[in-house]
């Protein structure tokens, strides 16, 4: 298996010290990335400039204030940052359209259910189709320009493939299969095709010895420094494996047809109710683990055991899963 790199939820106020070591990674290993760019950030999660990452849910909490180094990466305002992205261009990284804002603002899984919330599936046509072209209008305001989509959540509907035809998009990034593929899209009377380039289903198949083409998905902002060693000790050990985004989408794609789309929507669905159900049982693991040891430290307190124990030590660890697939740094 060939794998191309992908790095979603790029703005100019992302984790820019995770992103940094990602790039500082893929550099020594001499990979050129898929980076998708949202030009109209508004998600208070993709926000790592705000304490607590500015989401509601707290999802992010800085382990570390940022190096001298790191801040003096950052883009000051719009030019550098727009000159940032085009020397990662000139690098040979390739720059998708990340959707519009990365506002979440239904819950339709959409034609390729790996979640259940979206920014563009059930939403209408004319709605998407100016989103998109907003979007790709910005970029080239920027200077910048691409042919490539890159739907946040993964979700999109039938509208959001006629909207990326009528915008000139041809090309898209998600969908499973084992090499590129074209896909029929009917619009205004007539058959037009968007070429799908594969994401993987786990990490397992991005190493795989069978012949085949994908994608390995990363979101830098949730990256851990143990997702990083991983990511690092991967890239040493299975190099042959991976290769540069701008030599994936040079891959002849093969026509796929409605009993492939059919498997692979129920391939996707699949996989979303099984990571739904693992959740909920670590989830239900947690919460008792938690249960008994707060039931614990009351006994203990109660006959005058454990009084001098480092509180830390009554929290509970969560036990780590046996293989990443499609956790944190995957997805």
């Amino acid at each position: 298996m060939k794998t191309a790199i992908r790095l979603d939820d790029i703005t100019v106020n992302m984790d820019w010290e995770r992103f940094l070591t990602v790039k500082s990674i893929l550099d020594k290993a001499g990979i050129k990335p898929l980076i998708g760019v949202v030009p109209y950030p508004e998600d208070d999660n993709l926000d790592r400039f705000r304490n607590g990452g500015g989401a509601k849910t707290a999802s992010y909490i800085p382990v570390k204030k940022w190096s001298e180094a790191v801040k003096s990466a950052v883009p000051t305002d719009e030019e550098s940052w727009v000159d940032y992205l085009k020397s990662l261009r000139d690098d040979g990284w390739v720059i998708a359209l990340h959707g519009f804002n990365h506002l979440y603002t239904t819950d339709r899984k959409g034609l390729f259910p790996l979640n259940n919330f979206s920014e563009f599936a059930g939403v209408q046509y004319f709605t998407q189709l100016n989103m998109i072209k907003k979007g790709l209008e910005k970029l080239k305001e920027w200077g910048i320009e691409t042919d490539i989509f890159m739907a946040p959540g993964h979700t999109y509907d039938m509208n959001t493939l006629k909207a990326l035809l009528a915008s000139g998009i041809k090309k898209v990034t998600d969908g499973f299969g084992v090499r590129p593929y074209r896909r029929i899209v009917g619009k205004a009377g007539r058959a037009e095709a968007l070429t799908f380039y594969p994401i993987s289903r786990k990490r397992s198949e991005c190493i795989s010895d069978k012949y085949g083409f994908t994608t390995l998905v990363l979101h830098c902002n949730t990256m851990t420094d143990k997702d990083m060693k991983e990511f690092e000790d991967l890239l040493k050990v299975e190099r042959d494996h991976f290769i540069d985004y701008g030599d994936y989408i040079t891959e002849p794609p093969a026509d796929r047809f409605l009993f492939g789309n059919m498997g692979e929507y129920l391939t996707a669905l699949a996989k979303y109710t099984l990571v739904g159900l693992r959740d909920k049982i670590r989830n239900s693991k947690n919460k008792k683990d938690d249960s008994n040891i707060k039931s614990k430290s009351k006994a203990d307190k109660s006959s005058g055991k454990g009084a001098d124990k480092n509180p830390q030590d009554n929290k509970a660890v969560k036990e780590e899963p046996d293989i990443i697939d499609f956790d944190s740094w995957i997805g």
